[in-house]
């Protein structure tokens, strides 16, 4: 039975890991204000939901698998309090703060309209320093992480995040709005 809940509590990690990281792009793509080509912003908001509700979904796959694990050694005290753990601390200390900032996350968003715009976008925020941390988790704690398809896998999860953060801020130190068109306009007229 431990054997099959290793297994479950693995592949539910790297499930959650791959959702994980669509959801923030998604996210950045949300934010970037952008339609897709046939899918209004509306539609990418609520597929950013969709899929961030189901790497949620696999990530307390992974964490309830690995409490019963008798190889993990969880606590449901080491899947709050981070670096706890009996098992490699530090790594899956990372992978409870990790869990902790999603739990953070996805209250802030069920109570999203009755919280304050600003603490919500604090905490949505939180998932720039969530996504790194639960590579970084999966990458020091999982058993994957010597496999070449791991490794091909998480470092184009990175670049993909990488590359998507940086045309988002781009994006926004670029951006021009109308009024500032026109008062351009107005000075190379003159």
């Amino acid at each position: 039975m431990s054997e099959l809940l290793w297994a479950i509590g693995r592949v539910s990690g790297i499930v959650s890991l791959g959702l994980f990281t669509a959801s923030v792009l998604l996210g950045i793509l949300t934010r970037a204000g952008r339609p897709l080509p046939g899918l209004p912003r509306f539609g990418i908001v609520l597929i950013h939901r969709n899929v961030s509700l189901l790497a949620s979904v696999f990530l307390i796959l992974h964490v309830a698998t690995l409490l019963g694990d008798s190889y993990a050694q969880l606590s449901l005290v080491d899947v709050v309090v981070p670096f706890l753990g009996s098992y490699q601390p530090f790594w899956q200390g990372l992978g409870t703060v990790a869990f902790d900032l999603v739990v953070a996350v996805v209250i802030t968003a069920l109570l999203r309209h009755r919280l304050p715009v600003r603490v919500f976008r604090l905490v949505h925020w939180s998932v720039y320093l969530m996504w790194p941390v639960a590579v970084l988790h999966s990458i020091g704690n999982g058993t994957d992480s010597t496999s070449a398809w791991f490794d091909i896998l998480a470092a184009s999860a990175a670049t993909a995040v990488a590359a998507a953060t940086t045309w988002r801020i781009a994006s926004t130190l670029f951006r021009t709005t109308p009024l500032e068109k026109a008062a351009q306009a107005q000075r190379t007229t003159r």
